[in-house]
């Protein structure tokens, strides 16, 4: 937070750059842009989340509720992100295995219209293991939150 404080600037990813580094296509691609990335400390993922996307035909058709399972998800992939971009270049999206979800706690649901932001913040790495704690916003209340880690593959 030092160089934060300091005037150092953070960076961004918009959506092209994010596919360049994930596999990731719609629909499964869940994050729209990352912004204040802090090397592979920390960085937060943004994501609008809009009535026409495919999950909420089910998830409920009276009452849309984005699914819990694809808010740790977008979690993930913003720390994939995070994570490979802080190692360079890539020529081809590199594979990230999530490895542990742990203290998954969904507070507040999330629906149509809302913009969902990620906020990652690295509490470890061990080779090719990062270990995130993940927090979803919507308007600045917790809607979400998680441990995660993610292997780096070839």
């Amino acid at each position: 937070m030092a160089e934060a404080a300091a005037g150092a600037t953070l960076e961004s990813a918009d959506i092209l750059e994010i596919m360049r580094y994930l596999p990731h296509r719609y629909p499964f691609l869940l994050v729209d842009r990352i912004i204040d990335i802090r090397g592979d400390e920390s960085g937060v993922g943004v994501k609008n989340v809009t009535v026409n996307e495919p999950h909420f035909q089910g998830h409920f058709p009276e009452r849309p509720v984005m699914p819990g399972v694809l808010l740790v998800e977008a979690m993930a992939q913003t720390a994939g992100v995070i994570a490979m971009r802080a190692q360079g270049e890539v020529e081809r999206p590199r594979l990230v295995y999530f490895v542990t979800i742990d203290k998954a706690k969904f507070r507040k649901p999330v629906t149509p219209g809302d913009r969902v932001e990620f906020h990652m913040t690295k509490t470890a790495q061990k080779r090719n293991i990062w270990w995130y704690l993940g927090r979803a916003l919507v308007d600045g209340t917790l809607v979400c939150e998680a441990e995660i880690s993610a292997m780096m593959g070839a």
